[in-house]
């Protein structure tokens, strides 16, 4: 299915045109994007949250509340909740994601690695996870020498997470481009806003079936994103086949 693009064709083509003038910065999102893990850590939030917690939420709640947040902006909406952790909670939390993650390994999206072999464009991965264990990640999902450790930029960098811009502003910072020439990969709401907020063309890639629905596609055109991917072809369609 190719990506659902804006309801104009004129529109659509103006936009396509920017692309090839100005597309100098691709910011890739981690989780849910470039591997199908997401649900992963929002199953092991709703069981630690159950155990350490004394909730009964299940994972379409956590989902709406938590999806796409960093660990540190979940402790903030948690604290809103009248539920207050500490740092051995989150530690106890980032351990149960690593034996996860080792146990079953990461899962890279078909079509993935056609896009991050690309080497005409920049791009970096920026995402809510702290470095450890996005480095971690990184290398359990065996593409470590895509994307070098200084071009992976992480909620450690930043004093506010996403939904806020200022992760994908300091990785084009970083990254030496402005942010209306960069194109963000993501698949959660925090982190289209964060994109949108920031200035930059957003891609919302839905790859995962956790998000293949009318509610979560009727949600993600309200926040104005013009592209609507289910696979990564769509992305690469978008991104680099000429008009």
């Amino acid at each position: 299915m190719w990506a659902h693009l804006a309801d104009s064709k004129k529109f659509a083509f103006y936009l396509k045109v920017y692309f090839m003038l100005n597309f100098k910065l691709l910011i890739w999102d981690f989780d849910g994007v470039i591997v199908d893990s997401e649900k992963v850590w929002l199953k092991n939030r709703v069981d630690f949250f159950h155990q350490h917690l004394g909730v009964d939420w299940d994972f379409e709640f956590v989902n709406l509340n938590f999806g796409g947040t960093s660990d540190s902006t979940k402790k903030i909406i948690l604290d809103k909740m009248g539920y207050k952790t500490n740092d051995r909670f989150w530690n106890d939390v980032l351990k149960l994601d690593v034996a996860t993650m080792d146990k079953h390994g990461l899962e890279v999206f078909d079509g993935a690695l056609d896009i991050l072999t690309r080497t005409n464009i920049k791009q970096c991965i920026a995402t809510g996870g702290v470095r450890t264990k996005t480095l971690h990640k990184i290398k359990v999902a065996g593409i470590q020498k895509f994307i070098k450790p200084e071009n992976v930029f992480t909620i450690d960098n930043v004093s506010r997470g996403k939904p806020e811009p200022d992760l994908f502003l300091y990785a084009a910072e970083k990254m030496g481009e402005l942010p209306q020439n960069c194109v963000v990969i993501e698949d959660s709401l925090a982190g289209m806003t964060a994109g949108l907020r920031a200035g930059m063309t957003v891609i919302a890639f839905l790859g995962s079936q956790m998000y293949q629905n009318n509610d979560y596609i009727d949600k993600v055109k309200k926040l104005g994103v013009h592209y609507i991917c289910f696979d990564m072809n769509e992305v690469k369609h978008i991104l680099f086949d000429k008009i």
